[in-house]
């Protein structure tokens, strides 16, 4: 049966890989995975990397745009509520401080 890795495991196989500290050989040895994976994984982080600035980016204008687009729909409440208010003093001779 094929040994499944996480993310995670992943991720801490490729950064011990990055130090430099032992060789492939070794840490492939050490947790039991083909240097091949290895270098396989090592490739998608390198590629992937770039992108993760990327995702920030975007995450914050899409956050930024969520926020616009309800502030606007907060203000068009705020608008249509007036509206009514000033429809109930009227008809109601209601003077309301």
């Amino acid at each position: 049966m094929r040994k499944r890795y996480t993310a995670n495991q992943k991720a801490q196989i490729v950064l011990e890989v990055l130090k430099e500290e032992q060789t492939l050989a070794q840490i492939a040895s050490a947790h039991g995975v083909h240097p091949n994976q290895i270098r396989k994984w090592r490739a998608q982080v390198l590629e992937g990397l770039p992108n993760l600035f990327d995702d920030e980016k975007r995450a914050i204008h899409t956050l930024k745009m969520t926020h616009d687009h309800e502030l606007e729909e907060l203000y068009a409440e705020i608008g249509r509520l007036t509206t009514q208010l000033a429809w109930l003093k009227k008809k109601g001779g209601i003077e309301l401080v």
